[in-house]
């Protein structure tokens, strides 16, 4: 059996990752599995944060509130997020 890391190790891969252009990214909604571009999706943000839908049925595939110093992103309505990195 392979030993675990410690989630320390996620910073550097993460921070790359957050570091591309979301609206380009292909998102996956879990509920229809429409695949589509982020860029065009439905965004909601009237509300405390951002509330981001699939076009087609209208499904929460992602929210992020925001407070001094801290973020919250929720995106268990994708199943999965495709990104773009740059060479």
């Amino acid at each position: 059996m392979n030993a675990h890391l410690d989630g320390n190790v996620l910073a550097g891969a993460l921070r790359e990752l957050f570091t591309v252009d979301i609206t380009t990214a292909t998102g996956q909604c879990v509920s229809c599995g429409t695949a589509g571009a982020m860029g065009e999706a439905r965004v909601y943000a009237d509300a405390p944060g951002m509330v981001v839908r699939c076009p087609p049925v209208t499904r929460v595939v992602l929210r992020l509130v925001r407070a001094p110093g801290r973020a919250w992103l929720d995106m268990s309505g994708l199943s999965y997020l495709e990104l773009q990195l740059p060479t």
